[in-house]
């Protein structure tokens, strides 16, 4: 089969049988999904049976490309990591910046499918069309820091290397993938996925060239869109900061998480801010095949290196009250090595401070402490005490403490909610409440246009603009896949993508194509959650937790803030049926229909009743 951009190819990978099959993919499956998210999404609902738990041998773990993965274009070096979650039990996905997504496509591979169990730990090797299942036993037990440096003096410094620390091996729920010490991605679990199938590490070595439709426009429009990237107005303050720059933001707009999102303003906001981490800043990281870095490297309190940004300053700070810089960058250090999401980490922690203070575990988690804190981390990484608990997520905990724990648990489908609190914020609360993988930001961060347009409104046009953003970022970025941040920080403009999208496949795609092909993935994700809850649905998986609308902010301009419960659901039935959902959040069978998933509506029928 004759494709261009894309590879044409899915390898099978058993663990169990340590067998390796590439086959081809129909050309079809490329034009309707295009790659990374969309072939995850559809490898998933076809692969893996209802309602298996996420950790036995019948999950899989897919890692995924796109079309223009890899190529010679701004913020390419993007892969998408997916499986049933074991946090969420819905559909899981993130996506990483590594080496890997570029050799994984010189392999010749456009998604790896990792099926079944190894006997003992294993490292799998792919290198072009040889597979090898290598003995981990060395491994298990290092931290992800420790297991790629062993694997990379061997296997060199092209190579991509994903890992898991020891996190993914205790099965923590929200144990992630690592790559590079620092670039994580998986939140909804999938480095536990990883460890309950023996693997340690994949390493991707590759020696083709991708194959472009028009190789001589590719280039060129690479190097006019690297320059073009350059002269962004904003590009310089970018590269002092990154997404450091948000802490600051967030403090002012009253969105700052808090104290366990109790409060939307933190006092030592500046304490951790992008001017402060510019003051410590030893150098830039970022992923393949970009000219944006948003890496921020300091020494942390430990004088080890640690890669920052707004979300896991955030979370490890203000939302657990440290208000130490150097501190926070330790305590992310600690949980890149043992591989654990640091959003999650920081809700968790910050649950768990709170639940203490209000004397609901016999545990003394106190706000802002610092030794204390990275002792916890080390327990949750290892399942010992409270950190055993903990390591099962928010929801859990909140179930297992009982009473009215539940109401201040910020989670939305068992997924942590990501560093944005929204008292204030209807539109981002409905963006967080509707996401594909649970409460993250990744599909449509609307929060900075809802601060400039007006944070009072559940209209009609925040509905629209979550949906616009959800196609864009979480639909179209997803499965090219490439990084959205040029666009969103800088204004690098979206018709680029459809240019490189032409010289790379051949295939003129506009971009209500694109969001047509984003509608299909979006809907399948969404009938993958459905399936697996079955008459559980109801349109409260929804809806945020109940402290957004019962406890208002105490402090700052926003004070007395609070979401209306009543104005949300009109607002949220507003997006089902734009959507062309039901009143409960399932698509009718025409919308599937409509979007030729024909298939999907006739089994989702088993499963739930779909209206027409």
């Amino acid at each position: 089969m004759l494709m261009f951009g894309w590879n044409g190819k899915f390898l099978h990978i058993n663990l169990g049988k340590e067998k390796a099959v590439a086959t081809e993919y129909e050309a079809k499956i490329a034009r309707r999904f295009l790659g990374g998210r969309g072939f995850a999404a559809k490898i998933l609902w076809d692969e893996i049976k209802p309602r298996i738990a996420p950790l036995s041998r019948e999950n899989k773990l897919v890692f995924a490309a796109g079309p223009l993965t890899a190529f010679a274009l701004p913020s390419s070096g993007k892969l998408v990591v997916a499986a049933k979650s074991p946090l969420t039990g819905g559909y899981g996905d993130g996506n990483i910046g590594t080496l890997a997504s570029v050799q994984l496509r010189k392999a010749g591979y456009d998604a790896v499918i990792v099926e079944d169990k190894a006997e003992k730990p294993v490292v799998l090797l792919i290198q072009d069309q040889i597979v090898e299942f290598l003995d981990a036993k060395d491994l298990w037990g290092l931290n992800s820091f420790e297991t790629e440096k062993k694997l990379r003096t061997i296997y060199g410094p092209a190579s991509g290397i994903l890992c898991i620390g020891q996190a993914g091996e205790n099965l923590v729920k929200f144990a992630n993938i690592v790559s590079q010490e620092g670039r994580a991605g998986g939140r909804p679990g999938m480095g536990a996925v990883m460890g309950s199938k023996n693997l340690k590490a994949v390493v991707f070595i590759g020696s083709n060239e991708l194959s472009a439709a028009y190789p001589k426009e590719m280039k060129e429009l690479g190097l006019d869109a690297y320059r073009e990237v350059l002269t962004k107005p904003s590009y310089a303050f970018w590269k002092r900061q990154g997404t450091m720059m948000t802490i600051e933001w967030s403090h002012e707009n009253s969105v700052l998480p808090t104290c366990n999102y109790s409060e939307g303003i933190f006092e030592k906001a500046e304490a951790i801010g992008g001017f402060t981490m510019e003051k410590f800043k030893v150098s830039n990281r970022g992923c393949p095949q970009c000219n944006m870095t948003c890496g921020n490297v300091i020494k942390d309190s430990n004088r080890k290196e640690s890669e920052l940004d707004y979300e896991n300053v955030a979370m490890l700070g203000s939302n657990i009250g440290l208000g130490n810089l150097k501190q926070v960058a330790a305590l992310n250090r600690v949980a890149d090595e043992f591989g654990l999401d640091t959003i999650s980490l920081g809700n968790v922690i910050g649950f768990a401070m709170e639940a203490s203070e209000k004397g609901l575990i016999k545990e003394k988690v106190q706000w802002g402490k610092f030794k204390e804190t990275k002792a916890l981390i080390e327990d949750i990484a290892y399942r010992r005490g409270l950190g055993n608990i903990l390591a099962e997520g928010v929801h859990s905990v909140a179930e297992k403490i009982g009473g009215d724990a539940h109401r201040w648990a910020m989670h939305i489908k068992c997924l942590e909610i990501s560093a944005y609190d929204c008292h204030a914020a209807p539109a981002m609360a409905l963006a967080y409440a509707t996401s594909s993988i649970g409460a993250h930001h990744k599909d449509a961060w609307v929060i900075s246009w809802e601060v400039k347009t007006g944070r009072e409104s559940y209209g009609e046009e925040k509905v629209d603009k979550v949906i616009e953003l959800q196609r864009i970022r979480g639909g179209v970025f997803e499965s090219l896949t490439v990084c959205r941040l040029p666009w969103i920080e800088l204004g690098f403009e979206l018709e680029w993508y459809t240019k490189f999208l032409h010289a790379a496949t051949g295939l003129e795609l506009t971009w209500d194509n694109l969001n047509w092909i984003a509608d299909r993935t979006f809907n399948l994700i969404r009938a993958f959650w459905i399936r697996e809850y079955g008459d559980n649905w109801t349109k409260n998986m929804d809806t945020p937790p109940a402290r957004w609308f019962e406890e208002p902010l105490t402090k700052g301009p926003l004070k007395g803030a609070k979401l209306d419960r009543t104005k949300y659901d009109v607002m949220l039935q507003k997006y089902y049926h734009k959507r062309g959902w039901d009143e409960r959040g399932i698509p009718t069978k025409a919308t599937l229909q409509k979007l030729g998933l024909e298939d999907v509506a006739k089994q989702l029928q088993k499963y739930v009743k779909l209206y027409e």
